[in-house]
Order: structure tokens, then C-alpha cells, then sequence
């Protein structure tokens, strides 16, 4: 028999951006496992144009970020395409997204676990998913009779979505006027991680403090966003591999002749990835909340709970009795979780060893670490970190 002919599939998909990525990534993953597909693909952004070439490449398929601007050219292809931006209902094209409802429940639980019960959203006015995302966490706050403040960039009129996200950046006074009128403690939901670090970088140049103030959590996890915000941005972490991969199974069945789904395809996120920004317990007592904070960000000092009462009004008998009332736990054993949620992150994010990573989260000693380690989570350093990088699979 002669060889099966290789399909050329084009690829439209920003790299600009950690889901873009994410989606190649799946995309690739079931070329290289099932389809033996000849990926077309050049470096973009999300709102760019269809590239030159595309016209004369002979591409049996497309997986795109469908927009108004992209949406005829593609048509006169007349090849199957996949859609895997859903701003828009094209029929005959079937879509992959984000379940935002599930995007929603997430950041709702993931505040209000951590003992917030003001509520904000931050996003963008034009910005389909930052609309849908404010509608679904709107009904989850009033469901639970919660006060709900909302601020959003208005964008010129059918303006393209990095403009829209780009205009975030030049409201900065409007922003600050709405920031400094949030009582603390609020829990902040941020439409994606490019609005969470224009909102942080607001919060330090007006004194607020993240997250003691205002707790902050974004969507999408983006791998160079998240780690350069001061503090680092917690975020929902969607399943950008997987539709990447669902959409090149899609693709694949309408190249072989397959009807196409009608409805979109939501593809819930994995869960959220904690970082500083909501690392906190909130509490309406702004002393315990300052002691909080001081123990959080000296944690590598070995400081102690004298250190922390010096800080205070009180004494340490009063510290310790405020803690119990509002945290119901000691300044000491709030000590000990910062120090824990410390060596996590740096065993997350880091490569580095046990001696190497003691001092940074107060220990003088690697032993020392381990044992309380172990008796704070069941587990020791070398098991969490093992178990925390995981490769994802589909």
C-alpha cells in the first residue's frame, strides 16, 4: 500500500501568551501520538492577522483563534476549521473554551475558604470571557447575600482585545479611586492574570496591601506573569493542553468527513495555583492582620513571637489571646504555617536543595525543616515536591 498522505494542518494561535502555548502544546501532543500531522505555525499575537502564507500552503485544516477580522479569509479556504478563542458563534465551527462558570467557582471558593466575605471584580468592559467570568461569580456572591463591588476599563468600541487589555494600563486614576474605596478585607477576582498584575502594581503605589488588604486572584496561570507581580498572583489554571488536544481530535474528525458539534465544548480549569497575593487568612481584626502580615514577610528571620508582640500594642499574652479568638490558633503556630507555606512555594518553584532552602524559610537546620514539615503535612519535603510536579496528561 503507498504511504498515507501527511495532513497539513495550520495553526492560529498566539505564542505570545501562556494558554496560546499550552494549546500548541496539546495540539502537538495528539499530532505526535495519533494524527502524523505537518504543523503549520509561525510566532503571533492573539490579534493578528491571517499570515500571508496560509493562502498557498495547501492546509487540509485549521485550528484558530477565530475573529471578525480572520473569519472570511478563513471561509474561503473552505477547509474544516476549529475555534478555540469562542468570542464569537460562527456556525458550522466548532468550538473549545474555558468553562468560566467552573473559572468562577474556583476563585469563589478559593476567597472564601481563606475567610473573605467582601467581594470585587476587575476586568474589562468589551472583554467577552472578563464579561461572562463577572456574570457567573456575580451570581455565586449574591447567592450567599454578599457585597459585591465591580470596576471595569471601558475600551473603545469594537476594539480589538489587546487594545482593550492595553487601555488597562492607562486608567490608572479611576483604578486608584476605586481601590482606596474597597474595605479591607475584600477578596479581589481579577478577569485574567494581565489585569491582576495591572491592579497590583496599582495596590503598591497606593500603600494597599496584598493580600492583608486585598486579596488578588487571577485566571490562566500564566508561567511569566504570575511570578512577576509583587506579590506573586495566585491563578486559576486552565486546561489549555487538553483543548488544544480536543481540538485537534475535533479537527481531525471533520477532515474525515465527521459532521461538526453545534454546541461549544467547555473544558473545566485543573484548580488554582497559590501564590502570595492570597496567602492569607482574612480577618477583620486589622492588629492580628498587621501581626499577620509581619510574620509572613520576615519568615526567613527567624523571628519569634516576642518579635511579633514588639510590633503590636499588645502583649503577649493579649497577642496570643486576639490569635485564638479570631485565627483559632497561637502566634507561634501561625509562625510555623508561614514558614510551611514557604518551603512549599520554594519547593514548587525551585530546584534548589533542602540546606540550600532551610535559611530561606527560617530553619537553621535541613533536619529541623523536615521534621516539622512532616509533622505539618504527613508527607516529607521530598514526597510533596515529587508529588507537585507531576507531569500533566490528557
Amino acid at each position: 500500500m503507498p504511504p498515507r498522505t501527511r495532513k497539513n494542518v495550520a495553526l492560529l494561535i498566539e505564542s505570545s501568551r501562556s494558554y496560546g502555548r499550552s494549546l500548541l502544546r496539546g495540539i502537538a501532543q495528539y499530532s505526535r501520538t495519533k494524527g502524523n500531522w505537518s504543523l503549520l505555525h509561525e510566532e503571533m499575537t492573539l490579534d493578528a492577522g491571517v499570515p500571508h502564507w496560509l493562502a498557498g500552503s495547501k492546509a487540509d485544516g485549521v485550528i484558530a483563534r477565530v475573529d471578525d477580522h480572520i473569519i472570511d479569509p478563513l471561509r474561503e479556504l473552505q477547509i474544516p476549521i476549529v475555534d478555540v478563542r469562542c468570542n464569537r458563534n460562527y456556525p458550522s465551527i466548532p468550538r473549545m473554551e474555558t468553562d468560566d462558570r467552573v473559572v468562577s467557582q474556583l476563585v469563589f471558593e478559593h476567597l472564601w475558604d481563606r475567610g473573605f466575605r467582601r467581594f470585587a471584580f476587575c476586568g474589562y468592559r468589551g472583554a467577552n470571557y472578563s464579561e461572562t467570568r463577572l456574570n457567573c461569580f456575580r451570581e455565586m456572591i449574591a447567592a450567599e447575600n454578599c457585597p459585591l463591588s465591580v470596576y471595569e476599563t471601558v475600551a473603545e468600541p469594537d476594539a480589538a482585545l489587546t487594545s482593550i487589555e492595553r487601555s488597562g494600563v492607562s486608567d490608572g486614576e479611576p483604578l486608584a479611586k476605586w481601590l482606596t474605596g474597597l474595605q479591607a478585607p475584600t477578596g479581589v477576582f481579577v478577569c485574567n492574570d494581565i489585569r491582576g498584575q495591572q491592579l497590583l502594581n496599582a495596590c503598591r503605589k497606593l500603600g494597599i496591601s496584598v493580600p492583608d488588604d486585598l486579596g488578588v486572584i487571577g485566571v490562566d496561570d500564566d508561567d511569566a506573569i504570575c511570578p512577576l507581580c509583587d506579590p506573586p498572583l495566585s491563578s486559576v489554571r486552565p486546561n489549555a493542553e487538553h483543548i488544544g488536544y480536543r481540538a485537534a481530535e475535533t479537527l481531525a474528525d471533520l477532515m474525515n468527513g465527521k459532521a461538526p458539534n453545534k454546541d461549544t465544548e467547555y473544558v473545566p480549569p485543573t484548580g488554582v495555583a497559590q501564590r502570595l497575593s492570597t496567602q492569607v487568612i482574612a480577618v477583620e481584626d486589622r492588629e492580628v492582620a498587621q501581626a499577620c502580615r509581619f510574620i509572613r514577610e520576615n519568615v526567613a528571620n527567624h523571628i519569634d513571637v516576642r518579635d511579633v508582640a514588639k510590633l503590636t500594642n499588645l502583649s503577649r499574652r493579649q497577642l496570643e489571646r486576639r490569635f485564638r479568638l479570631v485565627l483559632n490558633r497561637t502566634p507561634h503556630e501561625e509562625i510555623t504555617a508561614a514558614q510551611v507555606a514557604r518551603v512549599k512555594q520554594l519547593l514548587i518553584e525551585t530546584d534548589l536543595s533542602l540546606e540550600q532552602l532551610a535559611p530561606l524559610a527560617g530553619y537553621d537546620y535541613k533536619e529541623r525543616l523536615s521534621a516539622v514539615f512532616k509533622r505539618e503535612t504527613g508527607e516529607t519535603p521530598g514526597q510533596y515536591r515529587r508529588r507537585t510536579n507531576l507531569p500533566s496528561s490528557h
